[in-house]
Parts: C-alpha cells; sequence; structure tokens
C-alpha cells in the first residue's frame, strides 16, 4: 500500500484525536484513597453497602454528578455540610455561596476537614478536594472564587449531607 498525502492525514488525524481522547477514557480511581492511609477505612465491599451508587461513584470512583441536580445547591439554611461517606464536617454554612456552576461552592473549608491533590484526568490540570478523614472526592478548588480567600471549592451534593444548626 503506497502512503498518499491524504493517507498520511488520515492517519496524523486518528492518532491526534486517539491522543486527545486518552484521558477520557482513561479510568478514573479514588487516587488519594489509594495513596494515602486515612483514619476512617472501609473495604470496597464496605463503601459499596454503605453508599448509593451516585455516591460510590462520586466519593470512591472520583466521579461528578450533573450540575443543579442536588438539592444541597439551593440549601441556604445555616448549619454545617458533612462527608457523606463518613460523616466528617466539612464546611459551614457561612462559607457557602452561588457560584451559578450548578454544584455547591464554597470559599473556605473548616480546619482540618480537606485535603488536596493534583487531577490530570480530561486532559487538564485541576487541584481536587477529598475528605480529610476517608479520603472520598469531594470536587475541585478554583481560584476564581469570592473574598475573602478567592477561592471557590465546587463540590458534588451526593458527597455530601447536610445537618441544619439547632
Amino acid at each position: 500500500m503506497t502512503l498518499n498525502r491524504r493517507h498520511f492525514l488520515s492517519l496524523g488525524g486518528a492518532a491526534a484525536l486517539a491522543a486527545g481522547l486518552a484521558p477520557w477514557l482513561t479510568p478514573r480511581g479514588a487516587s488519594a484513597a489509594a495513596t494515602t492511609t486515612f483514619p476512617y477505612t472501609l473495604t470496597d465491599e464496605q463503601w459499596r453497602a454503605r453508599l448509593t451508587p451516585a455516591q460510590y461513584q462520586v466519593l470512591r470512583r472520583e466521579g461528578t454528578e450533573r450540575p443543579y441536580t442536588s438539592p444541597l445547591n439551593d440549601e441556604h439554611r445555616q448549619g454545617t455540610f458533612a462527608c457523606a461517606g463518613c460523616e466528617q464536617r466539612l464546611f459551614s454554612s457561612n462559607t457557602k455561596f452561588d457560584s451559578g456552576t450548578g454544584w455547591p461552592s464554597f470559599w473556605q473549608p473548616l480546619e482540618h476537614a480537606v485535603g488536596e491533590t493534583r487531577d490530570n484526568s480530561f486532559g487538564m490540570v485541576r487541584t481536587a478536594v477529598y475528605c480529610a478523614n476517608c479520603g472520598g472526592h469531594l470536587g475541585h478548588v478554583f481560584d476564581d472564587g469570592p473574598r475573602p480567600t478567592g477561592l471557590r471549592y465546587c463540590m458534588n451534593g451526593v458527597a455530601m449531607s447536610f445537618a441544619p444548626q439547632g
């Protein structure tokens, strides 16, 4: 078979497409939980029994819920947001704000409540946020939030629970 310009360009385009899709096709796992020891640990079987399928996909497999699907996005009462996996307190309602992104957003977590790790999935570099107690994936943090921190902790509502104050 003789390679002409059309074949060469077609093969080059297919290679570029495959390279671009590779991060999307790479299975995602709980990288923070896989590389760190946490105070609260369960076996995979125990996590599956404890969590709903949606919670398991986000907390243990680093999934993302669809925007505007979590009731916690519209939660405006005073209280505390906690990890749905282990009940670790994560965020005060005093730091919640409407980011317009469709996910519950906060400008600061509670002290020692979360950890951060580099996330290279989907062909971009982001900072993933996980529960410091169980390693459950919560979402990502970005530097386009309001004062005083300038941060936007964009969290998956399915990964959290809410306890109203008082």
